[in-house]
C-alpha cells in the first residue's frame, strides 16, 4: 500500500516472483502460456484488467517474435518500467532455455544411445501430429473471409512449389492488406471489440488513472534512446564475434541468420520453422531433416516459448562446424549467441513501440496487414507440416525441379511403417479424444520406447 494516498500498489519483489512462476509452468505453446498468464495476472492478482490485458496482446501479435514473451515483457514494462520488462521477459525464457541447453548437450553427446534414439523416435511421430493441429487451429482463427482463403492458398503455394522465401511472402501479404483495406475493406476481418468482463478496475488501472505511469506516455527522445541502446546490443556482440572468429565463422553465419529470422517471425513459432528448417538443413548444412523434429520435440516439452527450438539449432550449427574450439563448448557458444540475436529484437519492438500502442490499435489499415500476414502464415504453416510429414514418414526425399516450379518427391520404398503408425496414433488421440500436447508426446515416446525394444 501507498503510505500517502492508501492505493494499491505492485511491489517488484512480487512482480518477480509471479514471473518467476510463470516461466516455470509455461508449457503449452503460446495459447497454454497467454492462459497461464491470465490466470495468475488478471484472475489471482487483479494485477491488469481483462480489457487491458487483451490490448496488450493484440499489439504484441503485430510483432514479429513470441507473442507470449512479449506479453510478458510489455505488462512487466508497463508496471516496473524498463527493469521490469527485462525481469519478466528474462524469467520467461529462462528456465526452457537451461533445459534446451542441457538437453542438447545430452543429444549431441549421447544420441546414438538407444534409448535416446528410442526418446527421439516416438518424439517425432508427436511433432507432426501437433503441427498438423497447429494449421487448423490458425486457420480457424485466421481465414474469416474469401480472400484470407485465398491468401493462404496463394502462400502455400508459392513457398511449397516455388520456394518464394518467407520474408517475401509476409511482405507481399502485408502490402496487399494494407492497400486491400483501403480499397475493399469489407473483404477483412472486422475489428474486435474489448471489454472489461469483470467491470473492475485494476491495480495497474487505478495506477493509470492517477498519473503514477507515466513512462507509458510516448517520448521522441525517449523513443531515440531507446533505439540505440537496442540497436547496440543486438549488433555489438556480432560486430566482437566478425573481429575474434572472422566473418565466416559459424557463430556469425547463426548470428545475421538469426537475426534476419526475428524480424521475419510473425505469426509465432510455427510461421517461422519452415523457413529456419530449410535455411538449417539446406543452405548451412547445420542439421539433418530429422534433427529438427527432434529440436522441435525440445520446445514442445519444456518451458517457455516454441521458437527456443532455434537454441537447439544454433547448439548444432556449431557443435558441427567448431571452428578451433572443442565442439560441446563451441554448441554452448552457439546457443548462446542464437538467443541473444533472437530475443533482443523481442525486448526492442516492446520498450520502442509500446507507448504507441494506442495509436497502433486504431490503425485501420495496419489491423488489415495484419490480417493479411496471419492469413499467408496459415500456407506457410501448412507447407511445414507437408514438408515435415514428409522427411518423418519416408526415408529419402528428393527435390525436383522444372524452371521455377519445385515439388517434394518422396521414395515410396523408404516409408517408416512404425513412424506412419506412431503419427496416426497421435493424430487420433489429439483430434478424437482431445489428449493435450503434453500427454500426446509423452505417450508417443512411451510407445516408441517399447517399439525399439520389444521388436527391433
Amino acid at each position: 500500500m501507498n503510505a500517502d494516498e492508501g492505493a494499491p500498489q505492485i511491489s517488484f519483489g512480487a512482480a518477480a516472483r509471479v514471473w518467476a512462476r510463470i516461466g516455470l509452468l509455461s508449457f503449452g505453446g503460446p495459447a497454454g502460456q497467454i492462459a497461464l498468464m491470465h490466470k495468475e495476472l488478471v484472475e489471482r492478482h487483479k494485477w491488469i484488467s481483462e480489457a487491458r490485458f487483451l490490448h496488450a496482446l493484440n499489439y504484441c501479435m503485430l510483432l514479429p517474435g513470441p507473442e507470449a514473451q512479449q506479453l510478458a515483457t510489455y505488462i512487466g514494462w508497463l508496471m516496473h518500467r524498463m527493469s521490469g520488462g527485462l525481469v519478466a521477459g528474462t524469467l520467461f525464457v529462462l528456465p526452457g532455455f537451461l533445459t534446451i541447453l542441457v538437453m542438447s548437450l545430452l543429444y549431441a553427446g549421447l544420441r546414438d544411445l538407444p534409448v535416446v534414439a528410442a526418446i527421439f523416435f516416438g518424439l517425432k511421430a508427436a511433432v507432426l501430429a501437433v503441427v498438423v493441429e497447429a494449421v487448423l487451429r490458425v486457420g480457424k482463427r485466421a481465414l474469416k473471409t474469401r480472400l484470407m482463403v485465398a491468401i493462404a492458398a496463394a502462400a502455400f503455394v508459392g513457398i511449397f512449389f516455388f520456394a518464394v522465401p518467407f520474408p517475401v511472402i509476409v511482405l507481399g501479404a502485408g502490402v496487399l492488406g494494407l492497400v486491400g483495406g483501403r480499397v475493399v475493406p469489407a473483404a477483412f476481418p472486422r475489428a474486435t471489440v474489448l471489454a472489461d468482463a469483470a467491470g473492475r478496475v485494476s491495480i495497474i488501472d487505478g495506477m493509470m488513472e492517477r498519473g503514477e505511469l507515466a513512462h507509458t506516455r510516448p517520448s521522441r527522445g525517449r523513443t531515440i534512446r531507446v533505439l540505440g541502446v537496442g540497436l547496440v546490443l543486438w549488433f555489438a556482440p556480432l560486430a566482437a564475434l566478425v573481429a575474434v572468429f572472422g566473418a565466416r565463422s559459424v557463430f556469425v553465419e547463426e548470428g545475421l541468420f538469426f537475426s534476419k529470422a526475428a524480424v521475419v517471425t510473425f505469426g509465432g513459432a510455427y510461421a517461422v520453422l519452415a523457413y529456419v528448417a530449410q535455411s538449417a538443413v539446406e543452405t548451412y548444412g547445420w542439421l539433418l531433416p530429422g534433427e529438427m523434429l527432434d529440436g522441435l520435440g525440445m520446445a514442445e516439452t519444456t518451458p517457455g516459448p516454441l521458437i527456443m527450438v532455434v537454441q537447439f539449432v544454433g547448439f548444432m550449427g556449431a557443435f558441427r562446424h567448431p571452428g578451433g574450439l572443442p565442439p560441446m563448448l563451441a554448441g554452448v557458444f552457439g546457443s548462446i549467441v542464437t538467443v541473444w540475436v533472437t530475443f533482443v529484437p523481442c525486448f526492442l519492438w516492446i520498450f520502442l513501440g509500446a507507448p504507441y500502442i494506442e495509436a497502433l490499435r486504431e490503425n485501420r489499415p495496419l489491423r488489415s496487414a495484419l490480417s493479411s500476414i496471419t492469413a499467408a502464415v496459415v500456407g506457410v504453416i501448412l507447407n511445414l507440416s507437408i514438408w515435415f510429414a514428409l522427411h518423418t514418414v519416408f526415408g529419402e526425399v528428393v527435390e525436383w525441379h522444372r524452371g521455377w516450379l519445385r515439388l517434394l518427391v518422396p521414395a515410396w520404398s523408404t516409408v517408416n511403417v512404425p513412424v506412419l503408425v506412431l503419427v496416426a496414433l497421435a493424430i487420433f488421440a489429439m483430434f478424437r479424444f482431445r489428449v493435450g500436447v503434453a500427454k500426446t508426446l509423452a505417450g508417443s515416446v512411451v510407445l516408441g520406447v517399447l517399439w525399439k525394444v520389444l521388436l527391433e
